[in-house]
């Protein structure tokens, strides 16, 4: 069968990639196309258009790219028709999939809408357009099978496909000696520091509001290691501009590696944080957007419709991690909280504890397979 993806994310590549294996091992004849990145291309589709290119944020970013953005959904309907799928698999990305939802319903391919928009958190109106233009719909997260219920939809929740990805990349880590040597930090008395990983977050504004703050924490702590975190999709360079400490040592594309050997992280909220609790590693949560403080309130007053904005916290229902939002997200704050991560042995153990938690809420590995099979057999009646 043929398969059409998107994924606008660098999230969204990793997950469409194990689906696109898991949907070759039930459909060994697989014709898949896609809107993604070297991941997803590795997984054995043909890139039509790399996520980098379709990654904007904020209302500001958007208008300064609409030329672009109607480029990409020109692209994408004129792929769609001109490949002619037997399912259009949407992954996440809800401003620029729910549109092409709606085009390929009114086109008459099927629509699997996989990795479903937050709507439990903000736009719940979107629900009615999911529950118009999709086939199927599948969750990643346990908590909105309740949620959809209310609104009458039907869901299938069958696992989170993060559980396949770090249990597959944390069987194959290689040892922190190894990591250290082959991005060049094994220098005499540098080495023996331990480690503390910045995820400033994949698009380029979160970058921008995000690494001057942590970086900040490399001089407050010199007995440790601080290494910055870095997508493929987004030159280094980038990432040395934004940071107040250019020397500071930034890796592409090892995240789950620094994270795992890492002593903490200082983690922009997303999946990243939801990686990193899977990995084990004690964090704090920060966010900052475009538009100051007021700008954060009038969103939260209007949209924002959750108590917490990390994924661990919203899984378990309680505040299991500190989350430095917006105006929070201070020097001093950070410091403080980061300082417990590095010093405080008891703080440390109820966030891994809380890790441990988590994880029996969420399940088995397998959400990939679990998925693929689900989609497969629907297809074939």
């Amino acid at each position: 069968m043929k398969y059409f993806v998107i994924a606008g994310e660098a999230s969204g590549d990793l997950h469409g990639s194990n689906l696109i294996r898991a949907l070759k091992q039930e459909d060994p004849e697989a014709d898949v196309a896609c809107f993604g990145g070297e991941l997803m291309k590795a997984a054995g589709a043909r890139v039509l258009r790399h996520y980098r290119d379709m990654a904007f944020m904020g209302a500001i970013d958007v208008l300064k790219n609409l030329g672009r953005i109607n480029q990409n959904f020109s692209l994408a309907r004129r792929s769609l028709l001109d490949f002619g799928p037997d399912v259009v698999i949407l992954i996440d990305y809800p401003g620029f999939n729910l549109k092409i939802a709606r085009f390929a319903h009114e086109q008459g391919f099927k629509v699997f809408y996989y990795i479903l928009p937050k709507v439990w958190a903000w736009k719940a109106w979107r629900v009615k357009a999911l529950r118009r233009w999709c086939d199927e719909l599948f969750s990643i997260f346990p908590f909105e099978e309740e949620f959809f219920s209310r609104h009458g939809v039907k869901i299938r929740y069958r696992g989170n496909p993060l559980l396949d990805a770090v249990g597959v990349a944390s069987r194959n880590f290689v040892s922190r000696e190894e990591f250290l040597r082959r991005n060049g930090l094994d220098a005499p008395g540098e080495s023996e520091k331990p480690l503390v990983a910045l995820l400033p977050g994949s698009r380029l504004q979160e970058i921008k509001m995000m690494l001057p703050v942590m970086s900040r924490m490399a001089s407050q702590f010199p007995g440790f290691r601080f290494l910055v975190s870095a997508t493929p999709a987004i030159d280094q360079e980038v990432y040395r501009n934004c940071s107040v400490d250019p020397s500071l040592p930034v890796i592409t594309g090892q995240t789950y590696e620094m994270v795992c050997h890492a002593c903490a992280a200082l983690v922009a909220s997303g999946t990243a944080t939801l990686e990193t609790a899977l990995l084990g590693t004690p964090q704090v949560v920060l966010y900052k957007m475009a538009g100051g403080k007021w700008g954060y309130r009038i969103f939260k007053f209007l949209f924002l419709k959750v108590k917490y904005v990390s994924l661990p916290n919203l899984i378990l229902g309680r505040p299991a991690l500190r989350e430095l939002i917006m105006d929070e997200m201070r020097e001093e704050l950070v410091s403080h909280e980061t300082n417990l991560l590095l010093h405080d042995v008891e703080y440390r153990q109820k966030i891994t504890h809380s890790y441990k938690e988590m994880r029996q809420v969420m399940g088995e590995e397998g959400a990939s397979a679990r998925v693929a099979a689900d989609m497969i057999r629907i297809l074939r009646g």
